[in-house]
């Protein structure tokens, strides 16, 4: 599978029409139209369902897209970088995060990056950890941020001198609001909502001292705006993180700090033996220059 045929593929999933993406391509309809069928007999399967007016995928053309759009945009980048020239910094640097306050660090390391070299780019992809892991695995992040529990094995790691603070987000007018501190008892019964991350999920079951059914949990979230939209417009509670969501001012919420007290250290990884581009040698330094700054 040639990767000039993948961008043609990917041309007519974006147009949703043969004719639209030749235009496109620069090509006749008939050479593309034999390029795809070439493609579907040596994969085995139907990429495409011809309709009269559009273009749609099927299942396995849905799978190759997402593939393909991973596989051209590795090479891109890599192509990016072998060509990068060496004495003007340039070129991209790809995060994942998860949400957090620690994210803050991170900030002021690409603010100075981006003063001084205004031609690197940075691109940000925002989720829960095993997403951001799944695309360090497959060099689609160059770098994730990500907030403990989280399986290191496959990954090398600074720790960022942060720590996030567990907590319950719920309303001001709510009669828990009126403690300054939320116990596992305080929590029996209520209608929770809990992240779905399966080591979360473990940490929180050791702070309640045992199974997590002992707690009413409703639903789950992967990142927190919106699940504190609802517990903003029900009676909800939401197992999370402090410093997330804006509880000041008018704001309907408020934030309530676990007893015991229960922190995460924020970290930044990446793949072990990764071979680094200068961009991304600089990133790193300014990074752990960064953190030093913090300690003294």
């Amino acid at each position: 599978m040639e990767l000039r045929t993948l961008q043609y593929f990917l041309t007519i999933a974006r147009e949703e029409s043969i004719s639209r993406a030749a235009e496109y391509l620069h090509m006749t309809q008939p050479t593309l139209s034999r390029q795809m069928k070439d493609l579907e007999e040596q994969l085995g399967k139907t990429l495409f369902v011809r309709g009269k007016r559009r273009i749609t995928l099927t299942d396995d053309g849905i799978l190759l897209k997402n593939r393909a759009e991973e596989i051209v945009g590795l090479v891109e980048r890599t192509e990016a970088e072998v060509m990068a020239n060496e004495e003007v910094l340039t070129g991209d640097i790809y995060i994942g995060a998860g949400e957090s306050e620690g994210l803050r660090i991170i900030a002021r390391v690409i603010n100075k990056i981006q003063k001084r070299h205004s031609q690197v780019k940075f691109h940000l992809f925002s989720g829960k950890a095993e997403d951001v892991t799944e695309k360090i695995d497959l060099g689609l992040l160059d770098f994730g941020i990500i907030i403990e529990p989280v399986d290191l094995n496959k990954y090398d790691y600074l720790k960022l001198n942060f720590q996030d603070t567990w907590g319950v987000l719920m309303r001001k007018d709510n009669h828990l609001a009126s403690l300054e501190k939320i116990t596992p008892e305080d929590l029996r019964g209520k209608p929770l909502l809990c992240s779905n991350q399966a080591m979360v999920k473990n940490e929180i079951a050791g702070w309640i001292g045992g199974n997590q059914r002992k707690f009413n949990i409703v639903g789950t979230y992967n990142l927190l705006f919106n699940a504190s939209l609802i517990v903003e417009e029900s009676d909800c509670y939401a197992l999370c993180l402090d410093k997330i969501i804006n509880t000041s001012g008018n704001s309907q919420l408020c934030f309530r700090p676990l007893v015991p007290e229960l922190k995460a250290n924020v970290i930044i990884i990446w793949k072990k033996y990764k071979v680094f581009s200068k961009t991304s040698e600089v990133f790193l330094k300014k990074v752990q220059e960064e953190i030093s700054k913090q300690q003294l």
